[in-house]
């Protein structure tokens, strides 16, 4: 549900628009509400996993997250979407991490990495299905994709007071880094709304860089907070772990060139081909079956060479993806331009968010394995935003910089540019992994063993 009302929503923006009349200039916001909030309360949903219990704070979110799509069904103008919108972001924010941190003390060693490779397709085809649900349920009102959340909320809380594990211990609020959690929260969600409002007000534009410094200067205040911390919101020095720190780093690139391809392949169908928002939907349907399909491979190659090669070897495919797509042109077609890129690509995003997973999760103890889950999950939306932000600027700003600019061949061009820019995002990430990551030999043990024994580095 996450990860479908991201890409759903943006199938439905033209009928939600037109519906709610919400003008050009803030019909963003329908997006941007969303992965503001979600994005920046990550790293506290994710402790608070940890403190108030992992199953509770499931059903909190769920709850959440179930209320505010009936809400944003319901919304009868621009604001109320905007403000049920954000209600979803704030349930995804608990129920993400929680989840996934559900996933990580459920399972140990090679049995853990299995089920983050069923983890990873969810995630690498989940937006994919979203395009396609989104257009066939857009056909018959923009409000059926919030109304479907409804019983699948009702029906994943009753499986989940019957499977998952009732929390023993009581909340912990006091533990809560609430200090933490403020300055967090409020930095990340400047970087977000720096990077969405940049495509408009321009990336050198005052707001841009007063916003987008005050949140760099705000993430490093909060690294220095949480060193003098007693029971902080992120351990800092986990980042010095190579696994840890460069698989969140590689997260940021992944998500980046993984939310890139389905907005730029989006605009090429719809704004270049000029298919339909179902037929566009349908368009998704082999990558999302491809990144199914690399998150498989990805659990088996993690399970024998580690996560250096196979992730570095992941990005490098998806380059080629993203290189091969980089190809299109205003009289292209989809089996041509569009098919071949998208299932090279898919494999190797597939096989690098179960890699990225791994690499973060290993090593985390029961108590922290709720802080590490939104740190992963973190770097997915913040990578997203930043990377469809940079993205659509170079489209747009290349589009126009041709002679027609506005036609069909002036867009493909721009999108020509912007899926190259993700293509060589994605060598820089191969090479990044080979530099940063730990050898098989080091990081294969930890894979094996139980996370009690392991040390907090």
């Amino acid at each position: 549900m996450v990860i479908l009302d991201i890409s759903a929503v943006n199938v439905a923006l033209p009928d939600m628009a037109n519906d709610l009349g919400i003008s050009d200039a803030d019909v963003g916001w329908t997006i941007t509400s969303y992965s503001l909030i979600f994005g920046s309360l990550l790293l506290l949903g994710g402790r608070a996993a940890d403190l108030l219990g992992r199953r509770r704070l499931f059903l909190v979110g769920l709850t959440v997250f179930t209320l505010a799509s009936l809400a944003s069904a319901l919304a009868g103008s621009a604001a109320m979407l905007f403000a049920a919108r954000a209600g979803q972001g704030l349930g995804a924010a608990m129920l993400s991490p929680a989840a996934l941190s559900i996933i990580t003390t459920a399972f140990q060693g090679p049995e853990r990495t299995k089920a983050l490779g069923a983890w990873g397709a969810v995630g690498g085809a989940g937006a994919a299905i979203g395009v396609l649900l989104g257009g066939a349920l857009t056909e018959l009102d923009w409000r059926a994709i919030f109304l479907i959340n409804l019983p699948v909320g009702l029906v994943l809380a009753a499986r989940a007071l019957k499977v998952v594990p009732a929390d023993i211990a009581p909340p912990q609020w006091r533990g809560l880094d609430l200090r933490g959690a403020a300055v967090a929260t409020a930095s990340l969600a400047a970087l977000v709304y720096a990077a969405a409002q940049a495509d408009s007000a321009g990336w050198t534009s005052a707001q841009t860089l007063g916003i987008g410094g005050a949140a760099v200067a705000g993430l490093a205040f909060f690294a220095a907070l949480e060193r003098r911390t007693a029971r902080p919101l992120l351990r800092v020095q986990r980042l010095a772990d190579r696994a840890v720190g460069g698989g969140f780093v590689l997260m940021l690139a992944a998500s980046g060139v993984l939310f890139g391809a389905f907005l730029l392949s989006s605009l090429y169908l719809q704004n270049v081909l000029g298919t339909g928002p179902l037929e566009t939907g349908l368009a998704f349907l082999p990558m999302a079956v491809a990144a199914g399909a690399g998150a498989h491979i990805g659990s088996h190659l993690v399970s024998r060479g580690g996560v250096r090669l196979p992730m570095a070897g992941a990005f490098a495919v998806a380059a080629a993806g993203m290189l091969v797509l980089a190809g299109v042109d205003a009289d292209g077609s989809y089996v041509s331009d569009v098919l071949p890129g998208m299932l090279i690509a898919g494999v190797g995003l597939g096989v690098v968010l179960v890699t990225v997973a791994v690499a973060v999760l290993t090593g985390a103890r029961n108590d922290e394995t709720g802080m590490l889950s939104g740190l992963n999950t973190t770097g997915h939306e913040i990578g997203g935003s930043l990377g469809v932000a940079v993205l659509a600027t170079i489209a747009t700003g290349a589009g126009g910089s041709v002679p027609g600019a506005g036609s069909a061949a002036g867009i493909a061009s721009g999108l020509g540019d912007a899926f190259l820019a993700g293509g060589v995002l994605a060598v820089v990430a191969s090479l990044t992994a080979l530099i940063v990551l730990p050898s098989a030999t080091s990081f294969l043990p930890k894979l094996r063993l139980a996370p009690s024994s392991m040390p907090i580095h």
